[in-house]
């Protein structure tokens, strides 16, 4: 994940790249786009949306950003999946829950890449 800087108002764009899909096309970056709170920005709550390019699917992530007596920091989430039902009948196994922990990849700043570990 690629995350931009953010603006005066909080929000922020990037880019997603997953590993893991169960889509059949090949995967695809993807745009997110999200917003934090700015009146803290010690350990700020945040979301965002990625809209996956090779899929009919949308993932919402919503969690909060810790830093540790050492300085470090990780992005704790949930998420949401939403795939397309085929009809309403099937709606209730349309939408998957997880969570992911991100860290930020050694050397690299705000607007540059952070990894997730599954």
């Amino acid at each position: 994940m690629t995350i931009s800087a953010m603006n005066e108002a909080g929000q922020f764009s990037g880019l997603y790249l997953t590993a893991v899909s169960g889509a059949a096309k090949p995967i695809l970056v993807s745009p997110l786009n999200g917003s934090q709170h700015v009146d803290n920005l010690e350990q700020p709550t945040f979301g965002f949306t990625v809209k996956w390019s090779f899929s009919d699917s949308t993932t919402v992530f919503v969690g909060q950003c810790f830093v540790d007596d050492q300085g470090e920091q990780t992005l704790q989430t949930m998420w949401l999946l939403r795939d397309k039902a085929k009809s309403v009948d099937d709606n209730w196994n349309a939408t998957t829950v997880g969570t992911n922990v991100f860290t930020r990849i050694k050397g690299q700043n705000v607007g540059e890449s952070v990894r997730s570990d599954l």
